[in-house]
């Protein structure tokens, strides 16, 4: 989804809230007309936007200029807070967008975050470990006025990680001397005051968002149709009857995960080792290849190569000497491959109005950032499909940052079980407010649900701080 149609989705929530009249009740008339106008100037525009190139030294001793961003959307429900991806594609407008989503995100999860997202332009396989330092050096930098614990605290993103927020917190330190430094940056390695669990997170999350929908709201539903408003949600708990009820009788509900990092990889794992839901993992994909077998692959063994070779098995040669059995395709065939459940743990922009009507499976799970494109949504939507919306999917990340961040803090450190207890507490707390919601007020949608509730308390905590006008 482009900035333009994340700002045009913002809009038509705040006109949905000026029609609920229960909804800030003490405004009315003309005055309820200029507060809302005021809250769609303030969420469709962004904060900040800083563009910078950096100047790195490759080890040949070439001197390459590099642009990069940071982008801060809107602070009204506390600290800037937001990934920073290496990546080729990254771009202004993108970054941008990935602002406002994680604005949306933190408001619908409750987290004391606004939203924030960096990028520098760079493919992380093009350059030495040195080279990626001082690039993640130079970055903070360039952005150490406009970062901190108390104002911007980045995590990592795609072709990030753990390492990389080390070096950056290393550089925020030298550059900021008896500051408090160590919440500055999230998503760090465990002895630098990482939370334990970090890593798997948002997979975790990703997955337990569609197992949540199955067992817990299908179940529920599916033994009380009477209670769901629409024709849409009657048919969307249908299909997912259809699912568990297929597990239930010893089938197999069959898996798909576009993205084999750190998302994706994890989201599999959870579905290859679930013991209430029935599944048979049965194609995976990265930037190279998807491998398919109609009878499931064996993840763990897929999931340690991958680790260790940072790709997936992409010849027969290399299946053959791993001892895997699959079919090779191309990368994006992921995407039309007929099953039950597609994880969308890649790109942006994934299924657009050029390939949606060949999607065949039934339910889609965001567990990548705006993978479906506008249109493709409707369309999925028009067709009973159910896709479960990136803001409400994954989160995991950021609910474990907010851990890691008040850990900091208090100095205490949570352990594995605490940690991912907690996030799934939280997740399953957004969950249930949201599909209440869903069924009860009669949205088009799931994402429109998320949405409006976003926005919501995001337009609460600006009429209570006193900025609409």
């Amino acid at each position: 989804m482009a900035t333009s149609a994340t700002q045009e989705t913002i809009r038509k929530c705040i006109d949905t809230l000026f029609q609920m009249t229960e909804y800030l009740p003490e405004l009315d008339g003309e005055e309820r007309n200029k507060r809302f106008e005021s809250a769609k100037e303030i969420l469709t525009t962004t904060d900040k936007v800083i563009k910078s190139y950096l100047r790195v030294r490759k080890d040949d001793g070439q001197i390459v200029r590099i642009p990069s961003y940071r982008v801060q959307h809107n602070n009204i429900a506390g600290f800037y807070k937001g990934g920073i991806r290496f990546n080729e594609s990254v771009n202004e407008k993108e970054v941008e967008n990935l602002a406002v989503l994680m604005t949306l995100k933190n408001a619908l999860h409750r987290l004391p975050f606004g939203g924030a997202k960096g990028g520098v332009v760079v493919n992380p396989t093009n350059y030495s470990d040195k080279e990626l330092f001082r690039i993640s050096q130079k970055y903070v930098q360039r952005f150490a006025n406009d970062l901190g614990p108390t104002h911007d605290i980045p995590a990592p993103d795609m072709g990030t990680d753990a390492r990389v927020m080390d070096w950056m917190v290393g550089e925020y330190k030298t550059i900021h001397p008896g500051q408090n430094y160590q919440e500055s940056f999230t998503g760090k390695s465990i002895v630098n005051g990482g939370a334990k669990g970090r890593r798997k997170a948002t997979g975790k999350g990703t997955y337990y968002s569609y197992w949540w929908l199955v067992e817990k709201y299908g179940r529920q539903h599916a033994e009380a149709p009477n209670s769901l408003q629409l024709d849409l949600q009657k048919e969307q708990v249908a299909l997912l009857q259809q699912l568990f009820e297929k597990s239930d009788q010893g089938e197999t509900i069959s898996f798909a995960v576009q993205g084999f990092g750190n998302v994706g990889s994890v989201a599999a794992l959870e579905a290859y080792h679930s013991s209430n839901l029935n599944h048979r993992v049965t194609a995976i994909s990265d930037v190279g290849v998807t491998l398919y077998h109609e009878k499931g692959l064996d993840i763990p063994r897929l999931t340690e190569y991958a680790r260790v070779h940072k790709h997936l098995p992409s010849t027969q040669l290399e299946l053959e000497q791993l001892g895997i059995e699959a079919e090779i395709l191309d990368r994006d065939a992921i995407l039309t491959i007929d099953v039950d459940v597609l994880v969308l743990a890649a790109l942006e922009n994934q299924i657009t109005s050029n390939n949606v009507h060949e999607v065949k499976a039934k339910i889609i799970v965001e567990g990548a950032n705006a993978p479906v494109a506008g249109d493709a949504d409707k369309i999925l939507e028009e067709k009973g499909r159910i896709v479960i919306p990136d803001i409400l999917v994954n989160a995991g990340g950021v609910i474990v940052s907010y851990l890691e961040w008040k850990q900091g803090r208090i100095i205490e450190r949570y352990t594995e079980e605490q940690v991912y207890e907690e996030m799934y507490e939280h997740l399953e707390e957004s969950y249930h407010e949201v599909f209440t919601a869903y069924v009860k007020s009669g949205f088009s949608s799931i994402r429109e649900t998320c949405y409006v509730h976003a926005v919501q308390r995001l337009i609460t905590l600006l009429f209570r701080h006193g900025k609409l006008y």
